[in-house]
């Protein structure tokens, strides 16, 4: 991933009287103008060679649903190595590096059952702490959108036992949290089935579009792409009741009003 600017706490997201819940829509003119501008950090490729994989108290046999299952990815602008943690809670130790903590382009995810349906729930650091990041959240923006399906496919890559012994995850929907002091990119975008969502952000695919252009034609209502709410109530179709990633919470409570509804927005 593109050096993504310095930062050296977690945001302090910002309250915002509309709706920060979005399905992921991009024309395809607003697309041809992104892309010029991510280009400049080189082209979104997943190399398996540079990825470090660390499993940590996980099983492959033990499905997400009933044994917590967390992503902790970082990425070194020097040695150009992707180290991806899989385990039951974020790996602190992986973030607490000086570097680490200067760049803050970690990626971190989780799998959540939610009323009986598995998703995937992805976060990643806009702005907020620094006033630089503040000037650089469009540009940070931009490059993680961009980023997010390499992200993506190392998740697939290092997890493949996974996925290979329960394949109806990758039907599983993907939400990406952007946490950000800057209301305009504060939000949760729906990047639709895992299987999908690693293609390039900027890519054609086989049906000759982008892959969020391809949603749309599918037959999957946009109804089915709400926010999933846990169930109020102690149950068996929600797991983990708590998540393991504290900002996740944090944003979840900051949008409580008015979050139902999902608008069309661009990336």
């Amino acid at each position: 991933m593109g050096s993504l600017t310095a930062s050296p706490v977690f945001p302090s997201l910002s309250k915002q009287q509309s709706s920060n819940f979005s399905c992921r829509r991009r024309s395809k003119k607003k697309n041809q103008a992104i892309v010029p501008v991510a280009r400049l950090f080189g082209p979104a490729i997943f190399e398996a060679s540079k990825l470090k994989v660390l499993f940590l108290g996980v099983d492959e046999k033990k499905h997400p649903g009933n044994l917590p299952r967390t992503y902790t990815l970082t990425h070194s602008d020097i040695t150009s190595k992707i180290t991806l943690a899989i385990s039951q809670t974020i790996n602190n130790s992986q973030l607490q590096g000086w570097y680490n903590k200067l760049q803050r382009d970690e990626v971190v995810a989780e799998w959540k059952k939610v009323k009986g349906k598995m998703s995937l729930h992805v976060h990643c650091h806009i702005s907020g702490g620094h006033f630089l990041l503040d000037l650089c959240a469009r540009l940070r923006y931009f490059i993680f959108c961009k980023e997010l399906p390499v992200v993506l496919k190392a998740f697939v890559h290092a997890d493949g036992n996974l996925l290979n012994n329960y394949p109806e995850l990758q039907e599983a929907l993907v939400w990406v949290y952007f946490h950000s002091n800057v209301p305009e990119f504060n939000k949760v975008e729906c990047w639709g089935p895992l299987k999908d969502a690693t293609a390039p952000s900027g890519g054609a695919s086989s049906g000759g579009g982008t892959h969020t252009e391809k949603f749309k034609t599918q037959a999957t209502p946009i109804s089915n792409w709400d926010l999933p709410e846990q169930c109020q109530e102690e149950c068996n179709c929600c797991f983990p009741l708590m998540s393991s990633i504290p900002w996740s919470e944090e944003f979840s409570r900051e949008n409580q009003v008015g979050s139902g509804t999902l608008s069309e927005d661009t990336c």
